[in-house]
């Protein structure tokens, strides 16, 4: 056990949280915290960072425990660099290489003897924690981190304050990363990645040896990497094994039986009932009814009480102006900053109905197209131009200078929809969580998060025919996303979405655009599409790049395999004629029933030995210094290892079962 939150109860004012939550975290387990808005999610994980104190119960650690927590919001000072703040972060790596300099002072001044003998004891033993914690790579892994989570190798060395604050969020994950406590508390991590440095976040936390607590609204995200899900439910905390798709079947397969277990207790409620109305007053009846008036007073005793289902919001929103077919077409562009080229000759049509993803790498340029398309920012070169009758709504994070300071809430929403009731505005408005006396504040006590929803609700409102959204869904919970997303699937005009969050650009993307290596290219096709097409290139790449070496080990390990296949010369025969073609016969059916497992395994097994040398052949090059001189080399090698990470334990699982069933079948 590294931490137990015991029998936990919070409120705030007259509000009940949760009453006698408990949830125990053991190493290699990584818990979703799941829940509605205002359930009291981040204050359970402040509770357990001991930021906040329980009404009642307890928050007990393991000894000598390690704790790291990732905020929502932070803002990083002083003159450090990136690369700086992520390094210094490591205190009690920095604490143990401060003493082992001291001792090897203390040792050269010192004259020999049981006293320096005892030291360089000493001294050897903090070389080898030194060495255990990572020390002598300690930059390295830094500058790993760094690039998994999308920072270029030339922004290393920048100061951590001139970083905006989605990327010093990015440098506070790097800290905590690098640290590596013994319990990782992180609320939202994913908001401010991109897709690529959500999947290296995704393959680093499902390997991560400690224990796990996270808050996320991104389903896929939970899907790919926790093992476990709290669930506050109805002021209590529920726990269950599985990802997040397990746990929604989990938990509706719980809400049934006790919806059948509710209904079966009140049909014995109704019949008891009946039963004592009509003999109540019939005296052979007298015993009969008094057993089922008893008998009625333990079953409303333990009446099935079945918990509140989340309300869900459902709205039909205007459909916006109809336009022509053609949307927007962008002709030759090409965008320069000083010397960084982003893109040439880029060519690209949006049509009426067209809902595109655009994807591809942090720093290659999503949002500077997007903004190019909206007319935020010009062009270097080319033309843009939109169709008849459209008109464009640009949603991003930093750009909310729309809203009006002195405005509420509720009347920037009547501005936006003149002909809604009351009603309805604080219907949608409590989709994007401000509920009761919410809308009544000013924009201007609004704070960054509360400033993006009620923009983002009040684009839906009256939306225009083409919507550019640069990543919606930061700030909002599971429910709301749901909102959002089912307004996007079901919008008949144009969409342009950047977002993190893979499971809603699958459902709502029908294009996707990707943006990586100076290149803009257009899959006519879903995500699911777009991952297959991008895998068959890396395919076709690596195939041209290991042919004549694949085609050589294939050629060398053809005679072996046969060799191997070939039964070695017994010698003296004394087993009949009969006996040997039926084991003759049995042989021939056992091949014949795993040949083509045999043939797969021999696949799998030419694909496995290269990609284990080349896996080992990355984590060394990772190790040296210069590799993070060459940006170019560095951001290959990083793609190159972050695939082999998940390519290598799927091909080591098949090999196990196919010679698993191999064995079987040979042996039946």
């Amino acid at each position: 056990m590294i931490a137990l939150a015991d029998k936990i109860t919070k409120s705030f004012g007259g509000r009940v949280l949760y009453t006698a939550a408990t949830l125990q975290l053991n190493a290699g387990e990584r818990w979703g915290l799941v829940g509605p808005n205002g359930a009291g999610k981040t204050t359970l994980l402040k509770i357990m960072m001991g930021l906040e104190e329980p009404d009642e119960g307890t928050v007990s650690f393991a000894r000598d425990a390690s704790i790291g927590y990732l905020e929502q919001e932070t803002h990083l000072a002083g003159e450090k660099s990136a690369l700086g703040e992520v390094v210094d972060s490591a205190v009690e790596v920095k604490r143990l290489e401060a003493r082992i300099k001291e001792m090897e002072r203390q040792i050269s001044e010192m004259p020999e003897g049981d006293e320096q003998y005892a030291l360089l004891e000493r001294y050897g033993a903090a070389q080898d924690r030194y060495e255990r914690l990572g020390g002598y790579e300690l930059e390295a892994r830094a500058k790993q981190i760094l690039g998994g989570l999308g920072f270029p190798v030339e922004d290393f060395d920048k100061p951590a304050k001139e970083f905006s604050g989605g990327w010093q969020m990015r440098i506070a994950l790097s800290k905590l990363l690098l640290r590596h406590p013994d319990l990782l508390l992180l609320d939202e991590p994913t908001n401010h990645l991109d897709l690529e440095s959500v999947k290296w976040l995704e393959s680093f936390l499902a390997g991560y040896d400690g224990a796990v607590l996270l808050v996320s609204h991104d389903r896929s995200f939970m899907d790919a990497c926790v093992s476990h899900i709290a669930s506050l439910e109805n002021k209590r905390l529920m726990t269950y094994t599985g990802n997040y798709t397990s746990y929604l079947h989990q938990r509706e397969d719980n809400l049934e039986q006790l919806r059948a277990k509710r209904a079966a207790q009140e049909r014995d409620i109704q019949h008891m009932e009946v039963f004592i109305d009509r003999f109540r007053y019939k005296p052979t009846k007298a015993k009969q009814v008094q057993e089922r008036i008893k008998k009625l007073e333990k079953v409303r005793e333990e009446l099935v009480v079945l918990p509140e289902s989340s309300k869900k919001v459902h709205f039909k929103f205007p459909d916006p102006p109809r336009t022509g077919d053609e949307v927007v077409s962008l002709e030759g562009i090409s965008k320069h900053y000083e010397d960084n080229d982003v893109y040439d000759g880029v060519n690209l049509k949006l049509y009426r109905g067209d809902h595109v993803a655009l994807v591809g790498p942090n720093g290659a340029g999503k949002s500077t197209l997007m903004k190019i398309i909206n007319g935020h920012e010009a062009p270097t070169a080319g033309t843009v131009k939109l169709g008849q009758n459209v008109t464009v709504a640009y949603y991003a994070q930093h750009q909310l200078e729309t809203l009006r300071e002195s405005y509420t809430v509720l009347q920037e929403m009547d501005e936006a929809a003149p002909g809604w009731t009351s009603s309805q505005e604080r219907k949608l408005l409590g989709a994007f969580l401000f509920h009761g006396d919410d809308v009544e504040k000013k924009v201007g006590v609004l704070s960054g998060g509360e400033r993006a929803r009620l923009a983002l609700a009040r684009m839906l409102v009256a939306p225009d025919p083409l919507l550019c959204l640069d990543e919606p869904t930061n700030h909002l919970d599971i429910d709301s996303v749901d909102v959002l997303e089912e307004a996007l699937v079901n919008f008949p005009g144009t969409i342009v979405l950047i977002s993190h969050d893979e499971h809603l650009v699958r459902a709502v993307a029908n294009k996707v655009v990707d943006v990586r290596d100076h290149k803009v290219t257009l899959y006519d096709g879903d995500y699911d599409y777009y991952l297959y097409k991008r895998a068959e290139l890396e395919d076709q790449a690596r195939d041209a790049q290991t042919g004549e070496k694949g085609a050589a080990s294939r050629q060398a390990a053809a005679p072996a395999a046969a060799t191997a296949a070939s039964p070695a010369p017994t010698g003296r025969n004394v087993k009949t004629k009969e006996q040997r073609r039926a084991e003759a016969e049995a042989r021939n059916a056992a091949n014949k029933a795993v040949r083509e497992e045999k043939k797969r395994l021999k696949q799998v097994e030419a694909a496995l030995k290269p990609a284990q040398a080349r896996y080992k052949e990355l984590v060394n090059m990772m190790a040296d210094e210069a590799l993070y001189n060459d940006a170019a080399k560095f951001d290959q090698c990083m793609k190159e290892y972050n695939a082999l990470s998940k390519k290598i334990p799927a091909l080591e699982e098949e090999w196990l079962e196919l010679t698993e069933k191999i064995e079987e079948s040979l042996n039946a």
